[in-house]
């Protein structure tokens, strides 16, 4: 039986392909620091089918601990969805708070770091067509007031993803994923909770869903063994690749 680990699996990207994979008869490994919704998300399938783990990106301790601790079932594993990381603050600098870039930096360069590290020997196990799929961002190459940090972090993803994909020669496949503006609880957690600051970033705009990006993830991880994607971009039409922002009539 094949399996998928994914970080942030509580909410948008990680919680749609948690559900987008169980329908279509993968286990599934979902972890996330949120309990409640873990347990929700698995209560939605059948016993055996979802594996819970909470964790924290910025815990090491606790990365290590939920690897270790997955049932036989759940491993070895065939995909890690290297989806846990958020943006914090929106303005620019110095007009910034040094413990959201902090929280950043933890979260979205050395939880993916960690988890990869942990997960690695399961993947190694699985063999020919295991697949590491990193989320990125549009943003570490598209600047913007506020981006500062958050964009770096993305920047390190990418990088990351292509000095990883060397590393492991050819054994294992890498794709750096990387969304522009997606409708989920991004916003939301980027401006600490401002429900009306999260709505209007999406007015008048059709955005990319969860149910895109699982749908993406899905293609990647089942493309045949000597198929490897390195990179792909994926934006709503309106937003075109020369100007980041949305374009407004």
């Amino acid at each position: 039986m094949p399996v998928i680990f994914i970080t942030g699996a509580t909410s948008g990207f990680g919680a749609a392909t948690a559900r987008l994979f169980a329908s279509k008869g993968w286990n599934v490994v979902a972890t996330g620091r949120r309990g409640d919704r873990l347990e929700t998300l698995r209560a939605e399938f059948p016993a055996g089918r979802v594996h819970i783990a909470q964790l924290d990106l910025m815990d090491r301790q606790s990365i290590a601990d939920a690897v270790a601790a997955l049932p036989e079932d759940f491993r070895p594993v065939t995909c890690l969805f290297n989806n846990g990381g958020l943006a914090l603050g929106t303005q620019p600098i110095p007009d910034v708070d040094a413990g959201d870039w902090d929280t950043m930096i933890e979260t979205n360069i050395k939880g993916l770091i960690h988890t990869t590290l942990e997960v690695l020997p399961l993947l190694e196990a699985a063999g020919r067509g295991a697949s590491i799929i990193n989320t990125g961002s549009i943003a570490r190459r598209f600047a913007y007031p506020g981006g500062n940090v958050y964009g770096g972090t993305k920047a390190f993803v990418h990088q990351f993803s292509e000095n990883l994909r060397a590393d492991l020669g050819g054994r294992i496949r890498v794709t750096n994923l990387e969304p522009g503006m997606a409708k989920s609880e991004f916003t939301l957690v980027r401006t600490h909770g401002d429900a009306e600051a999260n709505e209007k970033t999406y007015a008048g705009v059709e955005p990319i869903l969860p149910e895109d990006i699982a749908d993406i993830v899905w293609f990647l991880a089942t493309r045949p063994a000597h198929i490897n994607i390195g990179h792909i971009e994926v934006t709503p039409v309106i937003q075109v690749p020369a100007r980041p922002t949305i374009i407004r009539d």
